[in-house]
Order: structure tokens, then sequence, then C-alpha cells
């Protein structure tokens, strides 16, 4: 065999193989499509094809919860109650509830809402989507203040809680208080 038949060969040969891997980057990327498909139908991730059609709070309307509101505050010289001592909502329903807060003291004064729930086991299906306990709290010398919190009570609480506690509790910020108040130069 020539070394020109035997150039022939060896291109033709290659030729084959970048035809076969041609054919066969070709397959792979056509299959690629419903291979994403299916991994985002079942992991549920940007599935543009067939969006969700359930909406993101279902509401049950065939029970309601009674949510009752509680505020206290800790060694802190301000008053806090809500405007509303309780309401019904179905499980699902967006609701907002405000609760008024005022700083008796002449001078500026930070604190923090730390939340509780009874049933304890309530907590797990109470979605606060908004509330003044997601921060710490500073109000002026005389300031009052209407503070929301926007809730969702999620569908899945067991239908044997029909009340529910919301209560929060006001401590006052270590170091927030301003020196010379008359409580010791406490800072």
């Amino acid at each position: 065999m020539s070394t020109r038949a035997r150039i022939a060969a060896e291109n033709r040969r290659l030729l084959v193989r970048l035809a076969v891997a041609a054919v066969v980057m070709f397959g792979f990327g056509f299959l690629l499509v419903p291979f994403y498909e299916k991994i985002c139908e079942v992991t549920g991730i940007n599935n543009l094809l067939k969006p969700d059609t359930a909406a993101n709070t279902q509401i049950d309307l065939t029970r309601t919860v009674t949510i009752q509101f509680d505020a206290n505050i800790h060694d802190l010289p301000w008053q806090f109650r809500p405007l509303q001592t309780q309401i019904s909502v179905h499980p699902g329903e967006l609701a907002t509830v405000a609760y008024e807060v005022s700083n008796t003291r002449s001078e500026p004064v930070t604190g923090q809402a730390v939340p509780s729930y009874g049933p304890q086991l309530a907590g797990q299906y109470f979605r606060k989507l908004e509330c003044f306990c997601f921060a710490k709290q500073t109000l002026a010398a005389g300031e009052k203040r209407t503070m929301p919190v926007a809730f969702v009570v999620d569908p899945g609480l067991p239908a044997d809680v029909t009340v529910i506690t919301l209560s929060y509790t006001f401590f006052e910020i270590a170091g927030r208080r301003v020196a010379g108040d008359g409580a010791g130069g406490r800072s």
C-alpha cells in the first residue's frame, strides 16, 4: 500500500470517527431536553412548561382557629399592648394585627420582642411574614408606635388545635440606655 493510499485510509477513519462523534453529540443534545424537563419536574425547580397550579397558600374554609394576642414587658419602661385581643382565621388565610408600644422614659430605649406560643407545638405552624420581633426596636423619649404582625396559620395545623395564643415579651437590650438615667450609671 502506498503512502498516499495509507493517508487516504487514515483520513477516512478519522472522518468516520468525527461523524460518529458529531452524531453522538447531537443525540446527547437532543436527549438533554427531556432529561432536563424530568429533573425540573421531580425537583420542582424552574418548571416553565407545567407551572404549579396550586396556590402558595390554600385556605381551609372548613375550620377556624382563634388567635389570642398577649403583650408583656420585662424590666422595660414601656407600655405594650395588642390592639386586638383575639381574631378568628381560617388556616392558610393571611391575617394582620397590630401592637401598640410607647416609651414612658424621658430618653431613648431599645428593646427586642421575643414571641412564644400556646400550645407550644403551634409555633411550628405559625408563619410570620412581617413582625416587629424580627429586629430591635428603639423608641425615642415618649414615642408611641403601632407595629404590625402579618401571619398565616399553616393548614397542616393539627385539627384538635382550635386556639393559639401568641404572646410577645419585650426585653430591654443591654447597653442601649444613656448613662445618667438614674439607674446607677448602667449603660
